[in-house]
């Protein structure tokens, strides 16, 4: 099989054909004890095992909403992060961007930029319908092949996947396209859509967001405390935006297809953890 691999040294990428041998176990995606390894996010790989996905454990938080928007920065940081991989080739960190752009805004060029230059997810801010959240899954999606298994909501992303394919470690850009599609609307996608729940407009409309075919959501104690009309979060959460928590928390819970994921304090991360959360950004504090 032909595949790019990264070399022990350097930052070449080289083009190698290999037998059936511990090297061909390496780049097929067989883990040092021997597991099938066939997820290249480890973002989907620990919450498919039944894990919960942390920020600087599994997947970098790259933010572009509140840091600058930049295609320069964002290459800059791909590319450090594509000298650092497992024994078994991938990224040591999955690398999702959240996006400046909110979700009643027009973001389809944003997702197109990070997708393209090598990016596994987006995080959308601001998600507040399930419309909204449609519309993410189909930035992200390219138009379905005639056998799709899941051909709707239709994918709109145009197609120049060049960098991302060697930041993925794709052999091919067909082997890239088989793979960029969201996950688990296509249970073999690695692709993570992230709907952002900040307000109570999303907190009342959540059911109506989880009926959108979106990798997961994600609630953050920040906006939805600006939004609720309380000010800026102090050391501890508002017990206002606690409920909203624990309210979304028990609608996502009660499905089993979209992921439940947070940010808050570091300090309560274990308790977040416990409640159920699988997708978790720690905050300061």
């Amino acid at each position: 099989m032909t595949r790019a691999i990264r070399p022990a040294s350097g930052s070449a990428f080289v083009s190698t054909t290999v037998a059936a041998t511990a090297v061909a176990a390496l780049v097929l995606g067989v883990a040092a004890d021997g597991a099938a390894q066939t997820r290249w996010s480890k973002t989907i790989e620990v919450i498919e095992a039944g894990g919960a996905a942390v920020a600087n454990e599994h997947w970098r938080f790259i933010d572009m909403e509140h840091a600058p928007f930049s295609a320069e920065r964002l290459y800059e940081i791909l590319t450090e992060m594509d000298e650092n991989r497992d024994a078994d080739g991938r990224l040591s960190l999955t690398p999702l961007v959240r996006i400046p752009q909110d979700g009643d805004e027009d973001f389809k060029w944003a997702v197109k930029q990070v997708l393209d230059m090598g990016a596994f997810g987006v995080i959308l801010p601001h998600v507040d319908t399930g419309e909204e959240a449609v519309r993410l899954v189909r930035a992200m999606r390219y138009p379905p092949t005639r056998d799709s298994a899941a051909p709707e909501p239709r994918g709109e992303r145009g197609w120049g996947p060049g960098r991302a394919t060697r930041i993925w470690g794709a052999a091919s850009a067909a082997e890239y396209h088989a793979k960029a599609d969201v996950w688990p609307l296509n249970p073999e996608g690695e692709l993570f859509a992230v709907a952002m729940i900040e307000s109570g407009e999303a907190v009342a409309n959540i059911q109506d967001i989880l009926a959108a075919p979106v990798s997961a959501i994600f609630v953050v104690p920040g906006d939805m405390s600006i939004d609720l009309g309380l000010g800026p979060r102090g050391a501890q959460n508002h017990p206002e935006v606690d409920e909203a928590f624990q309210t979304v928390l028990e609608a996502c819970r009660a499905q089993d297809r979209v992921v439940c994921g947070c940010g808050d304090s570091r300090s309560r991360m274990q308790e977040r953890l416990d409640e159920g959360w699988q997708f978790f950004l720690p905050l300061g504090g």
